[in-house]
């Protein structure tokens, strides 16, 4: 079932690269206590991953942090490829978060099926914002669109929910 808003993010090991090697870390460690803006992508260096997707959240990250809003981004790819797309993308201050099994992506029931491209089980483009662990908003996107997972459609969408409290 995929995951909706208010409802709590699902409990996962992921594999972090870290200065000490190969380390768990847990989604629980990721989300609780903080306010965080996740985005997922298809792919690590993919085009529009590459192109629109992550440099977007890099650029608008001062604008989230402002708010007291993490940010990170989820691919199913593993932790060495992760690494090295943040660090080609300069993607400092964004946390990578490699589901190289796809665990996440299918705990919160936002996987796909990319074997037609070659990339077996991936992530939905999508874009969600928690609060403690809690969905306050979700936007998944149409196949092959990139439309309203933006770090500019987030920043409207959190916006949008804090003149309504």
């Amino acid at each position: 079932m995929t995951i909706k808003t208010g409802d709590k993010i699902p409990s996962v090991i992921l594999k972090h690269l870290t200065k000490d090697g190969m380390q768990d870390l847990s989604t629980d460690s990721v989300f609780a206590n903080k306010k965080i803006v996740m985005f997922a992508v298809p792919g690590a260096f993919t085009p529009t991953c590459s192109a629109k997707h992550l440099p977007g959240f890099v650029e608008a990250l001062p604008q989230f942090k402002a708010q007291g809003i993490e940010v990170s981004c989820l691919s199913v790819n593993d932790p060495f490829v992760m690494q090295s797309w943040a660090a080609d993308r300069k993607a400092d201050g964004i946390t990578m978060l490699p589901d190289g099994n796809a665990a996440f992506a299918k705990a919160l029931g936002l996987e796909m099926d990319g074997t037609g491209y070659g990339m077996g089980t991936r992530a939905q483009r999508f874009a969600l914002y928690a609060e403690n662990g809690i969905v306050k908003y979700l936007a998944v996107e149409k196949p092959g669109a990139f439309e309203v997972s933006s770090a500019e459609a987030m920043l409207k969408a959190i916006n949008s929910l804090k003149a309504a409290a």
